[in-house]
């Protein structure tokens, strides 16, 4: 020991040496973070170097050949100033290119030719329930048998149908072209009437099929079981055979009317498709997503919702059926929210927001007046903008200040038996009804 801390107290020595200590490890700490820093910010530096020198790949451009057969896609179904947008997104230098300056020429004289529909009240709305896919099936005998026969229509009546409907220049609109919401200058919203332009002599119509959950009291009776996406990445149906296998195809109204629209891109309004209607009491698109139905598997949610998820993107449209396919007109105001309610907590996480009601059973909650009181308060709170009942007319829409309302003509066994010159305008029933039907529908 020094001589000089001989006289020094132990304890003191002891502090000293630890206080040493502590500023030698702050010392060499701090050195270290610093050679840590020093070191991460070279290697950034040589990655940031890397990457910079690194030779980057061009963005691949689409051919224009593939820019072209898309712009004639959407040209085709009237949605001209998409297909100009798109053609104009090979890049600025897109005017070097005559082909895309042509195909862009063709669109503005094309869209220079279309005609305002001159009243949209005059839209016609149809609609279906469940196609027949095996009538062998559906008409056999059994107590079920008189329903299907007075409310469906078989898959084969429905393909004639659109090849009529084709045929007779009219063209597939979406529900929200007819009326659209706009801002007045004061502020307020209200509902005008929606702009329609197609070439002369061509008719706007609605779609629309109720029920599209494919219940369970139909399985085995010739109906498909779900709706799935295909490996081709489109909407087809799913069918159970006899044997307990599965097939693919065209056995209900989607995948037909997707295929057809693909055949025939000038039937579709700028990309529209159907509006589908929805219930949640035994699951949606065949799927057992209803937390107290027999059947139920949490797995099926989220399947679902990818069907629907892609589905949207395709341009099909959801509504709602109410919950539990209840009668709307005919219960009270807070039984009918109560039911929304259902239907908002199970059944729009998978099919996503829509301002469409599609009343079971048509049962409208009012006549030809316009809408007020407590149920149509209660539905307009649940988002509810678009409603839909039944009515035999050709064609019936009424525009109020927050609501749109159409009547929808039913298209089924009933209808093409009992009164076919109702249907004279879409069709001649007598080149669409399918002999496999019983003589005479039950009423």
């Amino acid at each position: 020991m020094p001589d000089y801390e001989r006289n020094i107290p132990k304890e003191r020595i002891r502090k000293r040496k630890i206080r040493k200590l502590k500023q030698a490890a702050i010392y060499y700490g701090a050195a270290l973070l610093v050679l840590v820093l020093v070191v991460w910010g070279l290697v950034s530096g040589i990655k940031g170097l890397v990457y910079v020198l690194t030779p980057k790949p061009k963005p691949v451009r689409p051919s224009v050949e593939q820019l072209i057969a898309d712009g004639d896609m959407l040209a085709a179904s009237y949605d001209f100033d998409k297909a100009i947008e798109h053609i104009k997104s090979y890049g600025e230098d897109y005017i070097e290119k005559p082909e895309l300056t042509d195909a862009i020429g063709r669109y503005e004289n094309a869209k220079a030719t279309m005609v305002k529909f001159e009243d949209v009240h005059d839209v016609t709305h149809v609609f279906f329930h469940a196609l027949i896919a095996d009538s062998a099936k559906a008409f056999d005998g059994e107590y079920t048998q008189d329903g299907y026969n007075q409310y469906m229509v078989t898959v084969d009546e429905f393909k004639k149908m659109l090849e009529e409907f084709y045929n007779r220049d009219f063209v597939l609109v979406n529900l929200h072209d007819i009326a659209v919401q706009q801002i007045d200058e004061n502020g307020n919203a209200k509902f005008v009437p929606g702009e329609i332009w197609l070439p002369e002599g061509k008719k706007p119509m609605v779609i629309s099929q109720d029920d599209v959950c494919y219940y369970r009291y139909m399985q085995g009776d010739g109906f498909a079981s779900k709706i799935v996406i295909g490996e081709d990445g489109y909407p087809t149906c799913e069918y159970i055979q006899d044997d307990g296998t599965a097939s693919y195809g065209e056995y209900d109204l989607v995948p037909i009317l997707e295929n057809f629209i693909h055949e025939h891109p000038d039937f579709s309004y700028r990309g529209a498709r159907a509006t589908l209607a929805i219930t949640g009491y035994d699951g949606v698109l065949g799927y057992r997503t209803c937390p107290s139905g027999e059947g139920y598997t949490e797995d099926d949610i989220p399947k679902a919702k990818a069907v629907a998820d892609r589905m949207k993107e395709l341009g099909w449209v959801f509504a709602s059926h109410s919950w539990g396919h209840r009668r709307y007109g005919q219960i009270s105001a807070e039984e009918v929210g109560e039911d929304a309610q259902k239907w908002e907590n199970e059944v729009k996480p998978i099919i996503g927001e829509t301002d469409i009601l599609i009343y079971a059973h048509g049962d409208d909650i009012a006549g030809i007046e316009e809408y007020s009181g407590d149920t149509f308060n209660v539905l307009k709170s649940f988002g509810f903008n678009y409603f839909c009942n039944v009515d035999s007319h050709i064609s019936w829409v009424q525009i109020g200040k927050d609501y749109v309302r159409q009547g929808r003509r039913n298209i089924d066994g009933y209808r093409m038996y009992y009164y076919p010159q109702m249907l004279e305008d879409l069709f001649d029933v007598s080149q669409v009804y399918d002999a496999t039907r019983p003589v005479v529908p039950e009423i």
